[in-house]
């Protein structure tokens, strides 16, 4: 399945019927009074959660979506049926602002969640409804209401636990394979992560968390160089973030500053962040090989997924930052 965490729609309710102007033409009443109907009200468009979507890929081709228009009114006050509203079931994590302003107009995050994005019609009212004292027969009824019409752009953000971080072959899709059922692309080559990647970790017999691994940042990420700006967005909802640098890098201090700097640049919220740092590959380092000081008062734990050294502790630490109150 392909992934696809931004789409643009355009949404349009249904109209609302029109009143009915009608009079009663009975055998015996030949003066009978006005008996129009109202308009029925137009179809709402509604938002929906929904757990088992995990991509807006289907947004890409259907871009458009509009609700029926009430039906309008009849004679003998016979009011027409409201129009259909329809639902647009869209992933859990999506994100809908207005295209135009800019402005959130909701967050959807709840299995089922649901939120009400266009607003149908008002049904006309009938020309009963218009006789007065000096007008006892009108020939007019109100018409139907427009629907509200709107080109919204939906952000998918990830729902995960905890999110990998680091620079493009620091050891994210590999870490997140051994610590879940994940099975990420995995080479020795930058890049090799090009959607985000969900995992579930499990932690003794009935616990688990979910970890996502996203492409690697680079300098420059939170401007919009590599990949990095496209997905920074889906670690924004996690609860704690892991900071990844390859032990076999020249200058760990430097890269892990660097990481910061784009996450803060994107959006300082993320540093606000429980994090902890992972040095990775510490199956290739060479002996006389030190873990610096990293001066920063967050917990440090070196492992290698190929020899599983630390994996224990990493996943104990990050069950512990996530649910600090449950053991």
């Amino acid at each position: 399945m392909k992934f696809v965490d931004s789409a643009r729609i355009v949404v349009k309710a249904g109209d609302g019927g029109n009143g009915c102007v009608s009079f009663r033409r009975e055998k015996y009443v030949p003066k009978g009074g006005p008996d129009g109907g109202d308009g029925g009200r137009g179809g709402h468009v509604y938002l929906r959660a929904n757990s088992q979507l995990a991509t807006l890929l289907d947004f890409r081709y259907k871009k458009n979506y509009e609700a029926l228009r009430g039906v309008h009114g009849q004679g003998s006050k016979k009011a027409g049926k409201t129009g259909k509203d329809i639902v647009i079931n869209v992933p859990c994590g999506t994100l809908v602002k207005n295209s135009v302003s800019g402005e959130v107009i909701c967050d959807l995050v709840e299995d089922g969640e649901e939120f009400l994005l266009a607003r149908g019609g008002d049904g006309g009212r009938g020309n009963p409804h218009f006789t007065t004292s000096t007008r006892q027969a009108p020939r007019y009824a109100e018409p139907g209401g427009k629907g509200e019409e709107l080109k919204v752009d939906l952000e998918l953000k990830l729902m995960a636990d905890v999110g990998l971080v680091g620079f493009p072959n620091a050891g994210k899709s590999t870490l997140i394979s051994v610590l879940s059922a994940a099975r990420p692309k995995i080479a020795d080559y930058p890049f090799t992560t090009l959607v985000p990647n969900l995992g579930i970790v499990q932690y003794g017999e009935y616990k688990s968390f979910v970890m996502a691994d996203i492409p690697g940042i680079i300098e420059g990420a939170a401007e919009g160089k590599g990949l990095g700006i496209q997905f920074l967005r889906h670690i924004e909802r996690t609860k704690v973030l892991a900071v990844l640098v390859s032990g076999d890098g020249e200058d760990l201090v430097g890269e892990y500053r660097l990481l910061l700097g784009e996450m803060e640049r994107f959006d300082p919220a993320l540093l606000q962040k429980p994090r902890i740092i992972v040095v990775t590959k510490m199956d290739v380092v060479d002996e006389a090989f030190s873990l610096p000081d990293f001066e920063d008062d967050v917990p440090l734990i070196p492992v290698s997924s190929i020899t599983r050294s630390g994996l224990e502790e990493l996943r104990n630490a990050l069950w512990n930052t996530i649910n600090p109150s449950i053991p």
